[in-house]
């Protein structure tokens, strides 16, 4: 299984892109799946930093990709609580 990390916003519409393409999917069957038209699909995988938490979710399961959040090894943290770094 590959993992990729996200560090900007651009790279994560990079990779929806590319999920999806891999899955053999086009924007428009994309749309279908999640219920919406294809400009939609194509103004979400253009501004994935804009799309809700639940959207970005469905788009995923749809592809078979699970979102997984860890902590960077390379930061050292005084204080691991998540909501102490807001």
């Amino acid at each position: 299984m590959k993992e990729f990390t996200v560090h900007t916003a651009e790279h994560l519409s990079a990779l929806l892109q590319g999920f999806r393409k891999q899955a053999g999917l086009t924007q428009s069957d994309m749309a279908k799946r999640l219920g919406i038209t294809q400009q939609t699909l194509s103004a979400f995988e253009r501004n994935a930093d804009k799309a809700s938490a639940d959207r970005l979710l469905e788009y995923l399961s749809i592809l078979g990709v699970e979102l997984v959040l860890r902590q960077s090894q390379d930061r050292e943290r005084a204080d691991s609580r998540p909501e102490a770094n807001w």
